[in-house]
């Protein structure tokens, strides 16, 4: 996950742009200030965030967002209770990106973080009316059925993967915490913009040193993984955070089929898992001290495709060009994934030369561009 603590709640976006918020379908006059295809820019600056309109219809949203400042940014779209509707990490200073998301009626908060920290620098907005109640494509409908169930299956999966890290971890034993450590991982990085929907849950168990915020304890996976590959013993204090470790995934198991989801949500989803790839995986800075970053790598990977698996009828046929594209795509990473395997696992990722992490980075970045465009492709 990112250095920044994330408290993220329904699939959310992923790494370049994000936020404004906009129209329903077949509402495209230009309001005042706004984008002219009835959307809502979002001028995200070092000092400001300013929106363009601040209520706008539910429904599909259209979010235009342009980083005006000197910092890497990101942009939220807060429900209440900082339950995250959607969000775009990364936004470089002078880029803009455009998504496509689903925005019930209600009040909302769109929050800047220029430097990629803190609660961030908010607006108040307001979506209204009945958009995003009408019938969609019961093809969509059984994709998001599908997936609700297999975001629950990896957390079914994780508790037991964990637990087994965990004992091992309470038992004192540092080869069998390290063996089992990165398998503990998977399902969570497989289903990691719905995992972190839960923002109380996230910060717990998944952040890194560096993401660490004032007043906040360090506990989690990252927690143990200094201690296991970096001081090389386990502490007393190690033994309380493995229980609370398993505490908390306990805790998601339960919440995990409570998350909202949408096929919005799913393709913003999948693009966010590449961009935690790129962001973390192929910089090689998520797993600093054992350096099992491709384990983590191929589950972002796989979570993405079996978003894109799940809403790839309807896509294909609405845009048969770019269902052909991530078709290669996701081929190609799998390929180049391929290349650094050593038996059932990966090799150490600090084995990996530079120009070898700019193949993976340049593979990656060749799935996200077509990735980012999935959502608009499936928008009803």
């Amino acid at each position: 996950m990112p250095a920044s603590v994330k408290s993220r709640t329904l699939i959310a976006g992923a790494a370049v742009p994000l936020l404004a918020a906009a129209c329903l379908t077949g509402c495209a006059e230009k309001s005042k200030d706004g984008a002219e295809d009835g959307g809502v820019n979002v001028a995200a600056g070092d000092t400001a965030c300013k929106v363009s309109d601040t209520t706008f219809p539910a429904g599909h949203v259209e979010l235009h967002v342009e980083n005006t400042g000197s910092k890497v940014t990101e942009v939220y779209v807060y429900a209440p209770g900082d339950r995250i509707v959607t969000e775009r990490e990364n936004i470089g200073p002078g880029t803009k990106a455009d998504i496509t998301t689903e925005i019930k009626a209600g009040s909302y908060e769109i929050a800047c973080k220029p430097g990629m920290k803190g609660d961030g620098i908010r607006q108040k907005v307001t979506a209204s009316g009945k958009g995003g109640t009408e019938k969609r494509d019961p093809k969509l409908d059984a994709a998001v059925a599908s997936y609700r169930k297999y975001v629950q299956q990896q957390a079914d999966e994780t508790v037991p993967a964990a637990q087994k890290f965990a004992d091992a971890v309470k038992d004192g034993d540092v080869e069998g915490a390290k063996k089992n450590y990165a398998v503990s991982r998977i399902g969570w990085e497989r289903t990691e913009p719905v995992a972190e929907s839960f923002g109380d849950i996230d910060p717990k168990v998944d952040v890194r040193a560096d993401g660490v915020e004032e007043g906040q304890k360090w506990t989690g996976w990252h927690k143990l993984e200094k201690s296991l590959w970096e001081e090389k013993k386990i502490s007393a204090a190690d033994k309380k955070v493995a229980d609370r470790l398993m505490t908390d995934l306990k805790d998601w198991q339960k919440r995990v089929g409570k998350a909202e989801i949408t096929p919005t949500s799913m393709a913003n989803g999948a693009k966010e898992l590449l961009d935690e790839v790129a962001t973390g995986k192929v910089t090689g800075e998520e797993e600093r001290y054992s350096h099992t970053d491709l384990v983590d790598f191929e589950a972002n990977v796989q979570g993405a495709q079996k978003a894109y698996d799940l809403l790839k009828p309807v896509a294909a046929k609405k845009d048969p060009e770019l269902a052909k594209e991530l078709d290669k795509q996701f081929t190609a990473i799998g390929k180049l994934l391929d290349e650094h395997r050593d038996g059932e696992t990966f090799v150490s990722y600090d084995s990996v030369g530079k120009s070898e992490r700019k193949k993976l980075a340049d593979g990656v970045n060749s799935l996200a561009e077509p990735l980012s465009r999935l959502a608009a492709a499936v928008a009803a």
